[in-house]
């Protein structure tokens, strides 16, 4: 017998009692009716929209981070019971098929939030708005590179120069030697024969000592590659072609190319130092007498930061950073003695100078400046050249000089810049630049913007033409300006020296300090432009000296004082390239003399 609900079984007693057994079959087919339209109705409540619930919610997928915008979901298939007719089963699908406005409705004010959200690097910028976190906006990562970018490199360090055996200057982390104190010119501690272009590994081996090192990529204020571009370079400048000497560049930029952090910004979050000058890494052609590799010209590599230890006046992707000096204190009493010391000193001499001339270049004013030195009873002159008495070779011969006077010249050397001013400036003396690519547009990170503070500039055109008596010049500077002056160079020391790599300063900033402090700034900056879609749709590379100038918040660029200094031939032609390049090459063949 079939079963049957109460309600049923309760009608179909009334309709008998009124109407009598005939209409008993007619009311039995009704209830029957009625019992299976309410049965598919709970079961369709229950069954197919309970399952499809269950089916649609783990479906929803969390908002891509690597996306721009926030993408349109889309329908989530729905597991239905066979056992439904096709009809009905196409309808229910109807029903519950989600129309446009339900796919296209956003919760109020998402299109203000959720795009943002959805950048990558969102996450590291937040902690810069934790002050509660020490690292907020701080936090590096370091990408972990096979050997053969590094440490390979060291292990073959007979190989990477051609006149200089290497391998005692990539020695105590790369400071090179620890030097006596026999003539009392230098402290006790803190002072090691190191070389000029060895801020690859020191940078590195800094990095390790970094306070806010971090494992995890997505917090990263910066990504920092540790290639010892370099001393990689150093290898192949002499004898091979451009395939041994691009080989590494082009190595490390697929390694990295292939890494998921480079994806989040294309690289332009990315860092790495190159212990030389730029023109060593901008090849102009791919003829194999042509010089250096193109390591900067690599549409990868332009997308980073390089800091070298002279830059580009007329390109974006690469920042100046000092050259090492012989001092590398562990800690901050240090510097302080040291500081105490050179503002007590007697300096008997107006100037001086330490160099040799570059007959073969006619633009270089150096023949000039060592006859003014010669001519003048105050100027003390250190004459170098490629003899091993010369003592142009003795850093203590070279300090004690710069000690000793008020005013040291720095010309320009095979290239714009010189270790020697910086030698110069940790000796209290006040630098005399010729040519503003020689300090002021190179190291905007590490220098005051107010040059005159701490430096002199005598154009290198008037010593040329013997318009100007150096002498002269220098006196008409007041005694207490000159100790002004003094006093700004000897406060700037801690930001132009490294540190110790094995240890660190407890409160001063040093070089390495600074310039990843910049660094982060810039790319934070960067990452806030992009939210914002600001873009500088003007920005002239050619005049990147300029921008590197400008004031906080200022954008637009007009008339400097030094656009002769940096003006490229109007007839397109690259001369102020190929000039670059010939000096590296030169720098390269006078590097055993490494401060002349």
């Amino acid at each position: 017998m079939r079963r049957r609900s109460p309600t049923s079984q309760s009608s179909d007693d009334s309709m008998e009692k009124g109407q009598g057994k005939n209409h008993h079959p007619r009311v039995c087919l009704l209830a029957s009716l009625s019992g299976l339209f309410w049965f598919l109705l709970l079961y369709f409540h229950f069954v197919v929209l309970g399952d499809n619930h269950a089916h649609n919610s783990p479906s929803l997928d969390p908002i891509s981070l690597n996306s721009q915008s926030i993408s349109t979901p889309q329908s989530v298939p729905i597991n239905r019971p066979v056992k439904l007719r096709r009809a009905k089963i196409e309808i229910h699908r109807e029903l519950a098929r989600p129309n446009a406005s339900m796919i296209n409705a956003q919760p109020p004010n998402s299109s203000r939030r959720d795009p943002v959200e959805s950048y990558p690097f969102m996450r590291a910028l937040r902690t810069v708005e934790n002050k509660s976190d020490p690292c907020g906006g701080r936090y590096i990562y370091v990408h972990d590179l096979p050997p053969r970018f590094n440490e390979d490199m060291l292990k073959e360090c007979k190989s990477l120069s051609l006149w200089t055996n290497m391998c005692k200057f990539t020695t105590n982390a790369g400071l090179g030697p620890q030097m006596e104190n026999a003539e009392g010119v230098f402290s006790n501690t803190g002072w090691y024969a190191t070389n000029q272009f060895a801020v690859d590994v020191i940078f590195g081996n800094r990095m390790k000592q970094y306070e806010c090192l971090t494992n995890d990529s997505s917090l990263a204020a910066a990504i920092f590659v540790p290639f010892y571009a370099g001393f990689d370079i150093a290898r192949y400048l002499w004898g091979y072609n451009i395939s041994m000497r691009d080989a590494a560049s082009l190595d490390l930029v697929d390694w990295l190319q292939k890494r998921p952090e480079w994806s989040i910004m294309g690289g332009k979050d990315h860092f790495l130092v190159a212990g030389r000058i730029t023109w060593d890494f901008r090849r102009l052609s791919d003829s194999n007498s042509d010089w250096g590799n193109k390591l900067l010209f690599l549409p990868a590599a332009k997308n980073m930061s390089m800091l070298v230890v002279e830059s580009s006046p007329w390109n974006a992707n690469d920042f100046g950073i000092p050259y090492p000096t012989y001092f590398h204190p562990a800690k901050d009493a240090e510097v302080f003695i040291w500081q105490d010391r050179m503002r007590k000193l007697e300096r008997k001499w107006l100037f001086c100078f330490a160099g040799a001339p570059r007959p073969g270049n006619s633009k270089s004013i150096r023949g000039q400046i060592i006859n003014q030195c010669k001519e003048s009873k105050v100027c003390k002159l250190l004459e170098c050249g490629q003899t091993a008495e010369s003592k142009c070779h003795s850093p203590a011969s070279i300090m004690q000089m710069f000690q000793s006077s008020l005013f040291c010249l720095q010309p320009q050397g095979d290239s714009y810049t010189r270790r020697s001013a910086f030698d110069a400036m940790l000796a209290g003396c006040i630098p005399v630049f010729f040519h503003p690519a020689s300090a002021y547009t190179q190291y905007t990170w590490h220098l005051p913007k107010n040059y005159s503070a701490f430096s002199v500039l005598i154009s290198e055109n008037d010593v040329r033409k013997k318009n100007v008596s150096i002498e002269e010049r220098l006196n008409q500077i007041s005694p207490e300006k000159v100790k002004e002056m003094r006093e700004v160079v000897i406060s700037m020391i801690p930001r132009l020296i490294y540190a110790d790599p094995r240890s660190k300063l407890e409160t001063l900033k040093d070089a390495f300090d600074v310039a990843v402090e910049a660094v982060t700034s810039r790319v934070t900056k960067l990452r806030r432009d992009i939210i914002e879609g600001r873009k500088d749709d003007n920005f002239i590379e050619e005049l990147s000296w300029k921008y590197a100038l400008l004031d906080e918040g200022q954008r637009e660029l007009g008339p400097h004082e030094w656009d002769p200094f940096f003006e490229k031939p109007k007839d397109g032609s690259a001369e102020s390239d190929s000039s670059s390049a010939e000096a590296a090459k030169n720098s390269w063949k006078n590097e055993q003399g490494q401060n002349t």
